[in-house]
């Protein structure tokens, strides 16, 4: 059993067997997991208000009422409520307004504390992460790194099974904006690689898949090379700028097909 207050940890729990009462209540959860991939809370809020305008909208359209009309008025009235809320929003000013919110929506002060101490660290374009400990401690950690929200091409890719993550270090690291989908593209390098001495290869490229896909899966599951393929993050020039940042942070060079550069 578990004990929580959490709107969408609520909403994912219920179920029922008419169907009809079923698709309602997936509807909710819909509402209140696009509030909490947004903004990550304030789930309990969105379903009290999305009940209100459903039993409303409701009662007028019983009473004779055209529902697209009803439709309009309540974008038009979102639409207002969002320009009040945005006047009356105030910026973080610093950590002491850090902690008051966070104490404030993980109801603990001793929590509220340790993320604002974090966030301090971090800065206001830093990552934060919440992760289960062994221990019954609250503490952080600060890694120095680079997040992007794209992952592993292929399962088989991972190195620690448990966390189902692939973690490497020291490896070398290969950016491209190019699509890799011939092995003998690459191979010059692979084997340049293994001449240093070294096994272990990080690409992060416009996307990696057929014949090369298969021969790194396999050369990983042999143990004889470690190749870990990613897909770039981004669309068009965004993809550029952020393959161009990561090859800032990791210090590498962005092979190019725009420049013909080769591997």
């Amino acid at each position: 059993p578990r004990i929580t207050n959490d709107g969408v940890s609520i909403a994912k729990e219920i179920s029922f067997k008419n169907k009809f009462e079923n698709m309602g209540a997936e509807i909710v959860k819909e509402v209140a997991n696009k509030t909490n991939d947004g903004v990550g809370d304030g789930t309990t809020t969105t379903v009290v208000l999305l009940e209100s305008m459903v039993e409303e909208g409701l009662s007028h359209l019983v009473k004779g009422a055209n529902a697209m009309a009803i439709r309009t008025g309540m974008e038009t009235a979102r639409d207002m409520a969002i320009a009040e809320i945005k006047k009356m929003a105030k910026p973080i000013a610093g950590k002491a307004d850090v902690k008051q919110v966070a104490s404030i929506a993980a109801e603990s002060e001793e929590l509220g504390t340790i993320i604002a101490e974090t966030v301090e660290k971090v800065g206001k374009n830093g990552v934060v992460t919440v992760e289960e400990s062994q221990s019954t401690e609250l503490s952080y950690d600060i890694v120095e790194g680079l997040q992007i929200d794209k992952g592993y091409v292929s399962p088989y890719m991972v190195t620690n099974p448990e966390r189902m993550e692939a973690e490497y270090r020291d490896a070398h690291i290969l950016i491209t904006d190019k699509k890799i989908s011939n092995v003998q593209e690459v191979l010059p390098l692979l084997e340049k690689i293994a001449q240093s001495g070294k096994r272990e290869l990080v690409i992060i490229a416009d996307d990696v898949e057929g014949d090369a896909l298969a021969t790194f899966v396999v050369n990983r599951l042999k143990g004889t090379f470690n190749l870990l393929a990613v897909k770039a993050p981004g669309y068009g020039d965004r993809k550029k700028d952020l393959l161009a940042d990561i090859a800032a942070v990791v210090g590498a060079q962005v092979i190019s097909a725009d420049t013909g550069d080769t591997f």
